[in-house]
């Protein structure tokens, strides 16, 4: 599925299926896999389960960066293979090291992301924002140009993501979604790493009373 925007620029978005591992649990999941680019590149938010899946999308254009929101399981197992076969940088927040390490203990992530920079793909910007809360290092990438923001498992339609497991903590994510969500234009497209697409507006009025998660 792709969403134009007038300007040349896409997003591409697929779903791909697969498994959650973490603090010795199994879970299915169906993840969101973004491409946001042109005609000739691309740069992929996350990279799960399904590298096959993930190539379609990209349609031999190149790639210029995978780049994770963070480092749970689904949502970086078919990092490193889409690395080698695209020849892309896998870039993630340094302060997911540890999580990334219980899915790939011998390969690391080829670069990192931080707070405030700016990496660039078909003429525009996206902003990392860095979100702790449901990891350590978890990031949401926002485009201004795009009117969009993309959240990982920061936000969802229906509030923040889950706390419940190790490296995570809701004080933290709720101070993450209110300074650096909830400041975004209210009519900004939240495109989540689970589930449907939401807006900062249906968001913002019940974050304070929204439940742990598991």
């Amino acid at each position: 599925m792709s969403t134009g925007t007038g300007t040349g620029v896409r997003i591409d978005h697929t779903v791909t299926t697969g498994e959650f591992k973490l603090d010795g649990g199994v879970w299915e999941v169906e993840n969101n896999v973004w491409l946001v680019g042109d005609d000739t590149e691309v740069v992929v938010i996350d990279a799960p389960h399904d590298v096959d899946a993930i190539e379609t999308l990209i349609a031999g254009r190149t790639v210029r960066a995978i780049i994770c929101t963070h480092a749970h399981s689904d949502h970086v197992d078919a990092a490193p293979e889409l690395s080698r076969r695209s020849g892309a940088p896998v870039l993630l927040h340094p302060e997911d090291l540890p999580v990334w390490a219980l899915t790939h203990p011998t390969r690391r992530p080829d670069g990192e992301l931080h707070d405030g920079r700016r990496i660039q793909v078909a003429g525009i910007d996206l902003e990392i924002l860095h979100t702790p809360g449901h990891a350590p290092g978890a990031v949401c990438l926002y485009a201004p140009a795009l009117g969009t923001v993309f959240t990982g498992d920061t936000l969802f339609q229906g509030g923040p993501g889950a706390t419940g497991r190790s490296f995570s903590d809701h004080p933290t994510i709720i101070d993450s979604i209110r300074r650096r969500l909830l400041t975004l234009p209210p009519e900004t497209v939240v495109r989540t790493g689970h589930g449907p697409n939401t807006t900062i507006a249906q968001e913002a009025p019940g974050i304070d009373r929204a439940p742990r998660g598991e």
